[in-house]
C-alpha cells in the first residue's frame, strides 16, 4: 500500500503544548513554557481578535501529539479550518499553490510536474506588527526560525520526503507551518494534494483514488470550509474540485469558489457568469484571482508587487471592475478569516460538548488501564498494597456473596459432606460374619462373662475411622474451591491486569496461605476424629442388655461361641430394640456429630483464616524488599505503558483546551 500511514510523529515534549495553548512566543526556549496559571492567564486575555490564534495553538498541540485530522474521530478535527481544493493538472502548480503564495505573499511552497503536494501542509498564518521582521517555524523544529523563504521551501520538500522517501507516494500525516507576517491575516489553511484522474510514472494505480480519499477525510467534516479553486479557462462543469464539493457539501454552505487564471481567458470571454452566481450558485460569492505569470514567477516578481498588480487588473478590467472590491487575493484571505472567526465561534460550544466527551472517556479507560505509577519506592510499595486490598476486597465479596462462588463451600457442607457420610459401609463393617469375627478375636481364649466389651470398643472404634474419609475430603473441596476464587478474583481485580509478574507472585502467596489453612484444617478435622474414638460417651454401653432373648437356650451347646440371634443384636440397627443395638445407634450419634463439627473446623480453619489473614505473610515479605525488586513486580506490558502515556498526553491535551476556550470571552 503506497499510501503512507503512521503515528510515529516526532512530537513535542507535552510541556511545550502547553506554551502553544498559552501563546508563549514562537521560538521560545521550551524550558521557559508558562504554568497552568500561566496558561490560563494569557488564554484570559485573549479576545474574539484571538480566536483564531487560539484554535492555531490547539492544532499545533493536537498536531504534535499524532491526533490531527484526516483519520477517525479528534479534537483537530472539531477545529475549524479552510481546506483548499483543486486537481491536479489544472491548479497543482499554478492555481492553488498560486493562490496560497498569494494570501500569505511569499514564495514559499515547492513547485514542479506531478504531485508537488504530497502531505497535508496545515498553514497557519499570525498578523504581527507592521515593521516586524516576517519568519516561519515547523512544528517538527519549534526552536528554529525561518526567515528565508526559500528554506521554508526546501524544509517542505525535506520533510515530505522523511515521511515518504523521495517517491512520488504520499501520505495522511500534516506538515505543520506557522507564519508570522505584517502582510497576513489571522487564518488557518490546509493545502492538500491536488485531486488527479491518471497515475504519472513512479506512482501506483492506486494514487488517484488514494488523494481523494485524502481530501475527503478533511472536506467531509462539518467543520471543515472548502476552497474549491478552479480555471476560469476551464469549463467549470470538468472542475474535480466543485465536483467534490458538490458531494460533501451539496447546500453550498461550507464551500468558498475560487476562479483563477481569469487574464488567461480567451479573447472575448469572461467568467461573470460564475463570478455573479448565475452559472454555478453558492452561498458564498465567488472570488476571482489573478495570479502571477510563468514569467513573473521565474523572475521572482515580489509577491506584494503582484498583489498591487491583481488589483490594478479588477479595478481597471472593463468585464470585472464593478466587481473589483470582492476581487483579488487580499480581499480572499479577509473573507476568509471573518468567516473562520464566526463558525469558531458557533461551533465553541459543540466543541466544548466534544471535548468534555473525550476527557471522561479517557478518564474512564486511564481508570481502567491504570494511572503512571512513581518510581521511588514508598510509591511502588503503596501501589503494591492497594492493588493486594483490592484484590483482597474481591475475594471476600466471593466468600460472603456479594460475587458468587462462595455458596459452592456450603455445598460442600450440605450435600457432599453428608452423602459422604451415607456411603460409610457401615453395614459391612457391623454384618453379623464381622462382629463375631471381631468379638470372639476380642475375647481371646476367655469368653465375655456379661458383654463383648473389647469387641464393642474395637468394632466402635474401626467404624468411626471410617469418617477420616469423608473428613479429609471436605477439607480438600473447600480448598479447591478457595483456590478457584484466588484466582477469579485475581482476574476480577482490573488494577491488577497491567502487572502480570505482581499477577503471578499474589496467587503464589495466596495458594501457599490456602495450603497452610489446609493442613491446619486437615489435622483439626482428623482430632475431631480421633477425639470420637479416644473416650465413648459410657451412657450408651450402660444400657446394653444381659438377659437372654426369650425361646432361646443359653447354656445348650452352640457350634460358636455365641448365638447368631446374640450378634444379629449386636451388629444389627434396629431402634425398637435400642438396648442390643445401642452400638449402632453410638456410631449414629457420632456421625450426627461429626457433621456439624467438621463444617465448623473448617470454616474455622481454611474460610474464616483467608478471610482474615491470606496475604498476611506475603505483606511482611514485601515490606523488606529492595526498589529493584519491588519494580520486578511492577513490570508492565511495554504497549500498556505506551498507550497509557499517550492517553495521559491526550487527556493532557484536552483539559488545557477546554480550559483556554472556557477562559475567551467568546460569548
Amino acid at each position: 500500500m503506497q499510501f503512507i500511514y503512521s503515528n510515529n510523529f516526532s512530537a513535542l515534549p507535552f510541556f511545550q503544548f502547553k506554551a502553544d495553548l498559552g501563546g508563549s512566543s514562537p521560538g521560545s526556549d521550551l524550558a521557559s513554557s508558562p504554568s497552568a496559571d500561566q496558561l490560563l492567564s494569557a488564554a484570559a486575555m485573549a479576545t474574539m481578535e484571538g480566536l483564531i490564534g487560539l484554535v492555531n495553538r490547539i492544532q499545533r498541540a493536537c498536531t504534535a501529539l499524532g491526533d490531527h485530522g484526516g483519520e477517525g474521530s479528534s479534537l483537530w478535527e472539531a477545529l475549524p479550518s479552510v481546506a483548499v481544493v483543486g486537481g491536479q493538472l489544472e491548479s497543482q502548480s499554478s492555481g492553488k499553490s498560486s493562490v496560497l503564495e498569494s494570501i500569505v505573499g511569499r514564495d514559499f511552497l515547492p513547485r514542479g510536474s506531478g504531485i508537488v503536494t504530497r502531505r497535508p501542509l496545515v498553514l497557519q498564518l499570525q498578523k504581527i506588527e507592521d515593521g516586524k521582521a516576517e519568519y516561519g517555524e515547523f512544528l517538527h523544529a519549534p526552536r528554529k526560525r525561518f526567515n528565508d523563504f526559500a528554506a521554508i521551501r526546501k524544509e517542505i520538500q525535506d520533510e515530505t520526503d522523511r515521511i515518504t522517501g523521495k517517491t512520488k507516494h504520499i501520505s495522511n500525516i500534516p506538515i505543520h507551518l506557522s507564519v508570522y507576517s505584517p502582510h497576513v491575516v489571522n487564518l488557518t489553511l490546509i493545502d492538500l494534494p491536488g485531486l488527479t484522474k491518471v497515475a504519472v510514472e513512479g506512482q501506483p494505480d492506486s494514487i488517484v483514488q488514494d488523494i481523494e480519499n485524502m481530501v475527503r477525510s478533511y472536506v467531509e467534516k462539518p467543520s471543515c470550509i472548502i476552497l474549491a479553486i478552479s480555471p476560469a479557462n476551464q469549463d467549470i462543469a470538468t472542475s474535480d474540485a466543485i465536483k467534490l464539493a458538490r458531494e460533501v457539501d451539496p447546500t453550498g454552505e461550507r464551500t468558498f469558489g475560487v476562479l483563477t487564471k481569469l487574464d488567461l481567458m480567451d479573447q472575448g470571454t469572461n467568467a461573470l457568469d460564475v463570478l455573479e452566481g448565475r452559472s454555478y450558485r453558492l452561498q458564498h460569492p465567488w472570488v476571482g484571482i489573478v495570479n502571477r505569470s510563468q514569467a513573473d514567477i521565474n523572475k521572482n516578481v515580489d509577491m506584494i508587487n503582484a498583489r498591487r498588480k491583481e488589483q490594478e487588473y479588477f479595478s481597471t478590467s472593463p468585464d470585472y471592475g464593478h466587481l473589483a472590491s470582492t476581487m483579488g487575493s487580499e480581499y480572499l484571505a479577509k473573507l476568509l478569516s471573518k468567516h473562520l472567526e464566526t463558525v469558531i465561534r458557533q461551533r465553541i460550544p459543540s466543541i466544548i460538548a466534544m471535548i468534555n466527551k473525550t476527557i471522561n472517556e479517557l478518564e474512564t479507560e486511564l481508570n481502567r488501564i491504570g494511572r503512571p505509577i512513581g518510581s521511588d519506592t514508598g510509591a511502588q510499595l503503596y501501589t503494591i498494597l492497594e492493588m493486594c486490598r483490592a484484590f483482597d476486597r474481591i475475594f471476600k465479596e466471593h466468600l460472603d456473596g456479594g460475587r458468587p462462588g462462595g455458596d459452592r463451600i456450603y455445598g460442600v457442607f450440605d450435600n457432599q459432606l453428608p452423602a459422604a457420610l451415607k456411603k460409610l459401609p457401615f453395614d459391612k463393617h457391623l454384618s453379623t460374619n464381622n462382629v463375631r469375627k471381631i468379638v470372639s478375636e476380642a475375647d481371646g481364649y476367655q469368653p465375655h462373662l456379661i458383654a463383648p466389651e473389647q469387641g464393642y470398643r474395637r468394632l466402635i472404634d474401626g467404624a468411626l475411622h471410617l469418617f477420616k474419609g469423608p473428613a479429609e475430603a471436605s477439607v480438600d473441596a473447600v480448598h479447591l474451591i478457595l483456590k478457584e476464587l484466588v484466582r477469579k478474583s485475581i482476574g476480577e481485580t482490573e488494577e491488577l491486569k497491567r502487572f502480570p509478574t505482581l499477577q503471578s507472585d499474589i496467587a503464589a502467596a495466596a495458594n501457599e496461605a490456602l495450603d497452610r489453612f489446609r493442613d491446619e484444617s486437615r489435622k483439626t478435622v482428623l482430632r475431631l476424629v480421633e477425639m470420637e474414638s479416644s473416650y465413648l460417651t459410657v451412657e450408651f454401653f450402660r444400657k446394653l442388655p444381659t438377659e437372654p432373648e426369650k425361646g432361646s437356650n443359653p447354656q445348650g451347646p452352640t457350634s460358636d461361641r455365641y448365638q447368631d440371634s446374640h450378634l444379629r443384636r449386636i451388629g444389627e440397627l434396629n431402634m425398637r430394640q435400642i438396648n442390643s443395638d445401642i452400638m449402632i445407634a453410638y456410631v449414629g450419634m457420632v456421625c450426627d456429630t461429626l457433621r456439624i463439627t467438621i463444617p465448623k473446623a473448617v470454616v474455622h480453619c481454611q474460610v474464616r483464616e483467608a478471610k482474615r489473614a491470606l496475604l498476611n505473610y506475603f505483606y511482611a515479605q514485601v515490606g523488606g524488599r529492595e526498589k529493584k525488586q519491588l519494580g520486578a513486580m511492577l513490570d508492565e506490558d511495554p504497549s500498556l505503558m505506551e498507550k497509557r502515556e499517550a492517553i495521559a498526553r491526550r487527556l493532557e491535551l484536552y483539559k488545557s483546551a477546554r480550559d483556554a476556550i472556557d477562559s475567551v470571552a467568546w460569548k
